[in-house]
């Protein structure tokens, strides 16, 4: 509201598309992070993930992009570091945040910032591969909510033993969860590999070695 307000005040436009003034820019960028839950404004992401249901979870995790997004869709003369250290920062954090976990819910929105934070750094360049990753995220994401919500599992521990229950989506899951980590041939390394691509022919070549690498956590 602020920066959409402020635009008006310094362009005398409401449009989201003629927002030429960069003050109100990087506010609504910034802002639009926070809601999606880019890092440094990803602090409430995790607990809040936590303290949810699995289905509600699933709708934080899913539905709740989809709107933000459109919106940085749209917002296109944007500042281009802005993005680029929103990005890079969301998947450092979500490669070390997950990192010493026991808990599904928190290990899930770390990937979702991680996720998040690969798309930022493509948004500028190529939009459709933004939208590309954006639906294989859903689509991995969903699969692994509604995993846990049939084993009824809420940390790892739940997860081990769920075996005698379900063999055959037990045996499902750590595929789903390789998958989303990005590990070739799973469908979770497409959008990462186009997206090292298109950084790379970018000449943003250093950037993508950082993804990558932040990738491995």
């Amino acid at each position: 509201l602020f920066a959409s307000i402020s635009n008006a005040w310094l362009s005398g436009q409401w449009d989201i598309h003629q927002m030429s003034h960069p003050l109100p820019t990087t506010l609504i960028t910034l802002a639009l992070a926070l809601k999606v839950g880019l890092a440094p404004l990803h602090t409430w992401m995790p607990e809040v993930l936590q303290g949810l249901d699995l289905t509600t979870g699933l709708i934080l995790s899913t539905w709740q992009k989809l709107a933000p997004f459109c919106l940085l869709l749209q917002v296109q003369p944007t500042n281009a570091t802005v993005l680029l250290v929103l990005g890079i920062t969301s998947t450092l954090v979500g490669g070390w945040g997950g990192l010493n976990q026991t808990q599904l819910r928190k290990i899930l929105a770390y990937s979702s910032i991680a996720h998040l934070g690969w798309m930022i750094l493509v948004l500028q360049f190529s939009p459709s591969l933004t939208f590309l990753t954006l639906l294989v995220y859903f689509i991995m994401t969903f699969s692994l909510f509604i995993s846990f919500k049939i084993s009824n599992a809420t940390n790892i521990n739940t997860l081990a033993t769920s075996w005698a229950k379900a063999p055959a989506l037990t045996s499902i899951i750590p595929l789903i969860l390789l998958s989303l980590g990005g590990l070739p041939p799973l469908t979770g390394f497409l959008p990462k590999w186009l997206i090292l691509q298109e950084l790379t022919k970018q000449g943003l070549a250093p950037l993508a070695t950082v993804a990558a690498l932040s990738a491995l956590l």
